[in-house]
C-alpha cells in the first residue's frame, strides 16, 4: 500500500515561543480582557499603518459593524459594494437594516470596479464600502473622488491587507492609513497576522473614534481603565446601545508579537507570488491576477482562474490537487448566490464576479512554505492541468 501524500495546506499561520510567552504575560497579569494589552495593542497597530488612532474589537465583522455604525448608516440607506467577497462584508450592511448594492468586480484584480460605481448611487446611497479583496489593494483614489463629488462616506474593508500598500496623490502609502473615513481588519488565522480572531479599526477623527470604543462594551460611557483606576466611587452610565466585541488582552498580546514580524510575514509571501507569477505566466489554461500600477498587494493569497477551453473545470482540479495532498480553495465567494440573499434584488449582473468564484481557486501560499513545496503544487497543478 502507497503511503499518503504529505499534506500542503492551503494557508498557515505563523506563531512560536514568541507568542506563547505574550499569552502568558497576560494570563499571568490578572487583567485578562480590554485592559493595558489592548490600549498598547491599538497604539503599535496605529503606528505600523501610519493611523492615527485605532479601536480594537473581537473581529473583523464586528469591525465592519462597528465602523458603518459609526458613520450613521441605518434603514433605508443604500451600501455599494461587492458581492465577490467573504459574506461578512454583506452582512455588516444588513446588520443595520441597511441594503448592499452589488456591482462587480475586475477580472484582474477582484475588486471593485470604480467605472461602474455611478450607475449604482441613487438618492439612498449614503456610503461605499471598498474591499481591498485577498490583498489586493482596489482603485482607492478613483473611489475617494467619486465620495467626495458624491457626498459619500468610504469604509475600507481591509480585512486581508495589512502591508499591502496603494499609491495616491502622496505617494506610497500603507493600508489603513485613514484616507476616506474608516478601513477595517481581521485577525482571523488565514489573515497575515492572527490573535486567533480579532479586529481593528483605524480612523482619524477622536470623537468618533472614542464613540467606536464606548460601542465595543455595551456602550459604557467609561472604560474599564478608568473605572478602575477612580480615586472615587464611580459609576458607568450607558447612553446607547452597544456591543460586547470586546477584545481579550490575552489576543492583543499575542497581536503585538505578531506585528513584530509583520516585515519578514510580507517579503515571504511576496517571494512566493513571484515565484508562481514566473511560473504560471503564459500557461494556456491558467490566467493569472495583476498588480495595478497603483497597487502593492500583500498577497494574502494567491489565486489562479481557469482559462475557458481548460480540460478540466474547477471543482475537478481541486479534488484531483487534494488526492494528490494538495489543499486549495474555491475562488472568493459571492453572497448574492446565497440562501440568505435569495431575498435581496440584484441591481446589476455581476458576471465577473461570479466567474472568479466558479472558475478561481487559491493556492497554498504561506511564509514558512519552502521552495520545495511549492514546486511541487506547481508540478501536481501541470500534471491536472495537461
Amino acid at each position: 500500500m502507497s503511503e499518503k501524500p504529505a499534506q500542503i495546506p492551503v494557508a498557515r499561520p505563523v506563531l512560536g515561543e514568541e507568542e506563547a510567552a505574550a499569552a502568558r504575560r497576560a494570563i499571568l497579569s490578572g487583567w485578562v480582557v480590554q485592559g493595558p494589552e489592548v490600549a498598547a495593542w491599538e497604539a503599535e497597530f496605529a503606528a505600523a499603518v501610519g493611523a492615527p488612532l485605532a479601536v480594537a474589537c473581537s473581529s473583523g465583522t464586528a469591525a465592519l459593524h462597528l465602523a458603518l455604525l459609526a458613520l450613521g448608516i441605518g434603514p433605508g440607506d443604500e451600501v455599494i459594494t461587492v458581492s465577490h467577497s467573504f459574506i461578512a462584508t454583506a452582512n455588516a450592511v444588513r446588520y443595520l437594516g441597511a441594503t448592499p448594492v452589488f456591482v462587480d468586480v475586475e477580472p484582474e484584480t477582484g475588486n471593485i470596479n470604480p467605472d461602474l460605481i455611478p450607475a449604482a448611487i441613487t438618492s439612498r446611497t449614503k456610503a461605499i464600502l471598498a474591499v481591498h479583496q485577498l490583498g489586493m489593494p482596489c482603485g482607492l483614489a478613483r473611489i475617494l473622488a467619486l465620495a467626495r463629488q458624491h457626498g459619500l462616506k468610504v469604509v475600507e474593508d481591509a480585512a486581508c491587507a495589512l502591508g499591502s500598500e496603494v499609491r495616491l496623490e502622496g505617494g506610497w502609502e500603507p493600508i489603513g492609513r485613514p484616507r476616506g473615513d474608516l478601513a477595517t481588519f481581521s485577525f482571523h488565522p488565514r489573515k497575515i497576522i492572527t490573535t486567533g480572531d480579532g479586529g481593528m479599526i483605524t480612523g482619524a477623527d477622536p470623537e468618533m473614534m472614542a464613540r467606536l470604543r464606548r460601542l465595543r462594551t455595551h456602550g459604557m460611557s467609561m472604560s474599564t481603565a478608568e473605572r478602575h483606576g477612580a480615586a472615587r466611587v464611580t459609576f458607568e452610565e450607558y447612553p446607547e446601545m452597544g456591543f460586547n466585541y470586546r477584545l481579550s488582552d490575552i489576543q492583543a498580546a499575542v497581536g503585538r508579537e505578531q506585528l513584530r514580524r509583520l516585515p519578514g510575514l510580507i517579503a515571504a509571501r511576496r517571494r512566493l507570488a513571484a515565484r508562481y507569477r514566473q511560473a504560471l505566466s503564459g500557461h494556456p489554461y491558467l490566467t493569472l491576477p495583476q498588480e495595478p500600477p497603483y497597487a502593492r498587494s500583500n498577497w494574502q493569497s494567491y489565486w489562479a482562474t481557469l482559462a475557458e477551453g481548460c480540460p478540466r473545470d474547477q471543482v475537478a482540479v481541486m479534488q484531483a490537487l487534494l488526492d494528490k495532498g494538495i489543499h486549495t480553495r474555491r475562488g472568493v465567494m459571492c453572497a448574492h448566490r446565497e440562501p440568505a440573499y435569495r431575498g435581496l434584488p440584484l441591481v446589476f449582473p455581476l458576471p465577473v464576479s461570479e466567474r472568479l468564484q466558479d472558475r478561481s481557486l487559491i493556492l497554498p501560499l504561506y511564509p514558512q512554505m519552502t521552495d520545495a513545496e511549492q514546486d511541487r503544487v506547481l508540478a501536481a497543478l501541470e500534471d491536472v492541468l495537461r
